[in-house]
């Protein structure tokens, strides 16, 4: 095995090949990787719908758990031998990845190297998009669909610690029973159909963290509350829909768009402080869990992505590198 290497894209497929990495600069941390989450932006990215940012690197994976190796000049809050965790815009399949150092952090105490790997874009994802996007407060109402994903259990965990009402839609009832053990207060099978009776006889929805899409915006529009505010976060369910822009202006309701990769490195390197200072003592707390699925060794990255594509899972799924 090449001592530095990563899975590169080969038309759809997952290979492994040496790497070349870039000069690390004065504000980057180089990390030796340990564990790899595997999120759905790369099984988007792998079928060619999800380009990296302008910058970023062309290997997939948009967070990570290791080792530090080196440090730039201007980095201080970590050093060589730390074990951490990190925000990616892009490299996280590999043995190897440098890091914008405002997206770097060490491991809550208490946690271990893989249940590291799975924290930082799940929550980081639900902790910037409910709260410091749509503002949501104590004693609100969220209605999250995909409840059983990783950033859906993040979600509703932070929803509980915060004191507000959760609903979750779920593609099952095994998945249904898990999140109202983890703390939501009610859900909704959509194989049983359309979710807007059930929700409005809940009293409907103050924040929406939807990652469908298309097909749901109908039914979004119709539960959420007055000023009640849909965060989109996917297109799993298409991207063209009617938008009702009656019922839009009569309920003051907010669409916004939402896209964690590319947010400039400060924003990030903002919520991921905001991660340590609120989160990071819930974990060490043991107040949050962290929810893996499954962890896949090295070589079955491709069968870890069909896994995720097929939503057969309920959690995280995670790539041991080292």
């Amino acid at each position: 095995m090449n001592k530095v290497f990563a899975l590169h894209n080969e038309n759809g497929i997952l290979r492994q090949q040496p790497l070349q990495l870039p000069e690390l600069a004065a504000d980057e941390v180089q990390i030796e990787v340990h564990y790899a989450g595997v999120n759905r932006a790369d099984v988007v990215q792998l079928a060619g719908n999800y380009p990296p940012p302008a910058g970023a690197s062309e290997i997939i994976g948009l967070e990570v758990s290791g080792t530090v190796v080196a440090c730039g000049a201007l980095v201080h809050h970590v050093a060589v031998g730390d074990a951490v965790c990190a925000l990616l815009s892009g490299g996280g399949y590999a043995s190897h990845v440098n890091v914008p150092a405002g997206q770097v952090l060490a491991i809550p105490a208490g946690l271990s190297m893989a249940e590291a790997g799975a924290i930082c874009e799940v929550f980081a994802t639900a902790w910037f998009n409910c709260f410091m996007l749509a503002a949501l407060q104590p004693g609100e109402r969220l209605l999250l669909h995909a409840g059983a994903s990783a950033v859906g259990q993040a979600a509703i965990q932070l929803a509980r610690w915060q004191g507000i009402h959760c609903f979750v839609t779920v593609g099952s009832e095994a998945k249904l029973q898990h999140c109202l053990q983890l703390g939501a207060q009610a859900g909704w099978n959509r194989q049983h159909g359309d979710f807007v009776a059930a929700v409005r006889d809940w009293g409907g929805a103050d924040v929406i963290l939807d990652c469908v899409g298309a097909n749901y915006l109908a039914s979004n529009q119709q539960v959420l509350n007055i000023d009640g505010r849909l965060v989109l976060i996917g297109l799993l369910g298409g991207r063209h829909a009617e938008l009702d822009m009656g019922l839009m202006l009569m309920k003051r309701q907010r669409l916004q768009g939402s896209t964690l990769r590319s947010q400039p490195k400060a924003i990030k390197a903002e919520i991921m402080a905001q991660l340590q200072q609120q989160l990071w003592p819930q974990f060490s707390a043991g107040r949050f869990s962290v929810g893996i699925d499954t962890i896949y060794p090295w070589d079955q990255a491709n069968t870890a992505l069909a896994r995720l594509a097929s939503n057969d899972s309920m959690g995280k799924l995670l790539l041991q590198v080292q």
